[in-house]
């Protein structure tokens, strides 16, 4: 594979990539560079996870030596459990990414490294550097409880940043929700850190199953699908799912298959009776969109083939949470 063509895998599904000429440059320069994507390991996988799991694999696939952060002491500063609690669930998070098709991830704990002297040393430095006003603004998108944001929770994206230097990083991946953080430290970097900005790349986030102005979370089960659920409930929260006739903007149907679904198949299958036209074959992503949009295909049997599907990609997962 050229370097054309590794970005080009890298490219798909994605929302941006800050930027695409440094991402070009370490294609062209770097045999085997380094990408992480970090995850508070709190609670099982859901299909937002999911989604950028979906993105290292391309990254993977592409030549990356894939590193997974699993960030406990980001997820003990960010509320998400107690020690003991956040230690069991990274044991059961290292078997998931493997479970999710990862083939050689290579799993650091924040841990091992965040309480080092060093570390220590140089958090305080940029502590030091960043208003509470600029670090609260990189936290609205990930903080539990932002309106009674913690001390610990402005501690949280200098972290991040520190974390992208001492993991040796070209790249950093992530959702949207990402964006603030990252951007912090592509500012941190040069400016504190006297290295490089890190290349940051970001994939969409998908819309609440309940519909627009809603969002995803954890706390309202009805607008997210996670790895333990079973068949049974994917279908039937599809079949609740928002996914107007004819439309793609907000569809979160369509963003499944795009984002979770096509990168692990060929091809999407939907059955259908005779009676409403057979059944249909799609072999890329791009194909059921335009016949969706043009009114070809029923919401109900889109909704269908993609929870099908879905619960055949989740199902090696969910046996890691089920034990």
């Amino acid at each position: 594979m050229d370097s054309q063509a590794k970005f080009d895998l890298i490219k798909r599904n994605t929302e941006e990539i800050v930027t695409e000429e440094e991402l070009k440059t370490i294609l062209e320069t770097k045999s085997k560079p380094n990408v992480y994507t970090g995850y508070e390991p709190s609670g099982p996988v859901h299909i937002g996870h999911a989604v950028t799991v979906m993105k290292l694999k391309d990254m993977e696939a592409a030549g990356f030596h894939i590193k997974i952060l699993l960030a406990d002491v980001h997820a003990l500063l960010n509320k998400k459990g107690t020690e003991e609690e956040i230690a069991q669930q990274c044991v059961l998070w290292e078997k998931a990414m493997n479970a999710l098709g990862l083939k050689n991830p290579e799993i650091v704990l924040g841990s091992d490294f965040q309480y080092t002297k060093e570390y220590i040393r140089e958090l305080h430095k940029l502590a030091l550097r960043t208003s509470i006003k600029r670090g609260l603004r990189s936290m609205q998108e990930v903080a539990r409880d932002i309106d009674n944001a913690t001390v610990s929770q402005m501690i949280y994206p200098l972290m991040q940043t520190l974390d992208i230097k001492y993991l040796d990083l070209d790249a950093a991946q992530g959702g949207m929700e990402q964006r603030k953080i990252h951007m912090l430290a592509r500012e941190l970097f040069p400016s504190e850190l006297d290295i490089p900005s890190p290349t940051c790349v970001h994939t969409p986030l998908i819309s609440a199953l309940t519909g627009p102005g809603s969002k995803m979370s954890s706390s309202i089960p009805e607008s997210m699908i996670s790895v333990t659920d079973s068949e049974e409930e994917i279908m039937r929260k599809m079949k609740k799912a928002y996914c107007p006739a004819k439309i793609i903007e907000e569809n979160p149907v369509l963003q499944i298959a795009r984002l979770i679904v096509f990168p692990n198949t060929k091809s999407l299958k939907i059955e259908r009776p005779e009676k409403f036209g057979g059944d249909l074959q799609f072999g890329n992503y791009a194909e059921i969109e335009s016949v969706y949009q043009d009114g070809g295909l029923h919401p109900l049997d889109l909704k269908k083939a993609v929870a099908k599907e879905l619960a055949s990609i989740f199902a090696p997962v969910k046996n890691v949470f089920k034990k």
